[in-house]
């Protein structure tokens, strides 16, 4: 895959990679994650799309400096300036987790204007599943901001997140999952810059519900796909179905079999629906 650098006005960057020929669809990631959580379906997309896989602010190759506010407005606008220059003005594109999140945030704010959106298993409007868990980890995150111990916390954050990891975000216990989280967290370790940056986000993330989005699905008029995992515990499947409920051209497709790691465990499955809706 080819490696290219988007530049935002405002000087941030974001790192993607290129595969294949054909309409563009881009694929946003989840947190902590990078573009190789897309790696499985790769082959089975790129003779159909020019598939256009980014880094997240504060991931992988892309903008990690504490010059910039990251929050999820500014993370919103830097994604939709992303989207519009790679993808074009009205792009397919799709995502996981809070690569959706940021997704549906720039679309109900007029940023983005998709021609087909794809949202997977996150929680879109609902709480975090875990407020107390968010709750620690914005704590955690926050301490990056104190001088002196944002490298000792880089450290603490590769330490705690093993590779290992990655094979239980797979229900299907895929080992090369491992890899994934490996390269992932491969260069957090002593990234001071990182970890002041991820204390702006996390200062600024929400935990709340976030209801005001039932409104927004109503108002969408490009068709809209849910890509639910089955066994997610993160994200049930509950939050998929209230949203379908508002949508007025919106479909619910479940992945039996599948759990966080959606591509990991059933990559055939998740390419199978991203080409029969975005094809």
């Amino acid at each position: 895959m080819k490696l290219r650098l988007y530049h935002h006005p405002d000087g941030a960057r974001v790192a993607y990679r290129e595969a294949g020929s054909g309409p563009p669809l881009g694929l946003l990631h989840s947190a902590g994650l990078s573009h190789r959580e897309w790696e499985p379906v790769v082959e089975q997309l790129r003779d159909r799309f020019r598939l256009v896989l980014p880094d997240l602010p504060l991931h992988g190759d892309s903008e990690d400096r504490p010059r910039h506010s990251y929050s999820p407005d500014w993370l919103a606008d830097v994604i939709a300036g992303f989207c519009r220059d790679t993808l074009g003005a009205h792009p397919l594109v799709g995502g996981h987790g809070v690569g959706a999140e940021l997704l549906l945030r720039a679309v109900a704010s007029g940023r983005l204007e998709p021609a087909r959106l794809v949202l997977m298993s996150s929680r879109l409007h609902a709480a975090p599943p875990s407020r107390g868990l968010v709750q620690t980890w914005k704590a955690l995150s926050m301490l990056g901001a104190v001088p002196g111990l944002d490298r000792a916390l880089s450290y603490a954050a590769y330490g705690a997140v093993r590779p290992r990891l990655g094979s239980k975000l797979s229900v299907r216990g895929n080992a090369a999952a491992r890899d994934l989280v490996r390269h992932a967290f491969s260069d957090v370790a002593g990234n001071g810059n990182r970890a002041r940056s991820w204390a702006k986000l996390a200062r600024h993330w929400p935990v709340r519900a976030q209801r005001e989005y039932l409104e927004t699905y109503a108002s969408l008029d490009m068709p809209v796909l849910l890509l639910w995992a089955r066994e997610d515990p993160y994200h049930p499947l509950a939050i998929a179905e209230e949203a379908l409920d508002h949508l007025a051209n919106g479909q619910l497709r479940v992945l039996p079999g599948t759990g966080f790691l959606m591509a990991y465990d059933d990559p055939v499955g998740v390419a199978r629906e991203l080409a029969a809706f975005c094809g």
